[in-house]
């Protein structure tokens, strides 16, 4: 029987948790299409994903951890990277949209329209790319 404070207790199925309620192991494995060992081999390289662990040591991810746990099955299975580069692109990609978005405002003036913006249009056609790439 499920505790009153069992983040489960709302429905076992994954269809039938509100989007914020907490996914157990099984259920993002099943959402993302990966067994669990996978999901528990990530947690030992993967420093972001920390799943709260409950009694019993039963794990419960919170919609950024399911979020995370789904980034990094998209930079592994569906972009190809190996564990060290997709730990690498997930380490440096926050860092790299922040510069992007700062070199980006630093370029535009005030009012930023019009013919006297200042950002030439291949200029904004690499910053699109450089944006793309950051985010995946």
């Amino acid at each position: 029987m499920a505790a009153p404070d069992d983040p489960t207790a709302t429905g076992s199925a994954a269809t039938g948790k509100a989007s914020g309620a907490m996914l157990a192991i099984g259920e993002l494995a099943e959402r993302i299409g990966v067994p669990t060992h996978v999901l528990r081999y990530w947690e030992t390289r993967f420093p972001q994903l920390k799943p709260l662990q409950r009694s019993g040591r039963r794990r419960y991810y919170r919609a950024e951890d399911a979020a995370l746990a789904e980034r990094i099955h998209h930079l592994l299975h569906v972009q190809g990277f190996t564990v060290d580069g997709a730990r690498k692109a997930l380490s440096e990609g926050d860092g790299k949209a922040v510069a992007v978005e700062a070199a980006a405002t630093a370029s535009v003036p005030a009012g930023g329209r019009g013919p006297d913006a200042g950002v030439p249009v291949e200029a904004l056609v690499v910053l699109r790319q450089r944006l793309v790439a950051a985010l995946g």
